[in-house]
């Protein structure tokens, strides 16, 4: 992933190999931090690498 500060949506999804919908669902679960700029929901490289993290401490 390009060594950004913050992620698109579609971006994220991508990187992850889901669908952008499974990313909403991750916000809304709150296993998936996000932050707000005017009316576009972005995720921060370091919000993004936690939740990778925390994929590998839980199987």
């Amino acid at each position: 992933m390009p060594d950004k500060l913050l992620y698109r949506v579609p971006e994220v999804a991508e990187y992850l190999s889901i669908s952008r919908s499974k990313v909403y669902e991750l916000f809304k679960s709150g296993e998936l931090r996000s932050v707000h700029i005017d009316r576009t929901r972005l995720v921060r490289k370091a919000d993004l690498e936690r939740y990778i993290d925390s994929l590998a401490s839980a199987s």
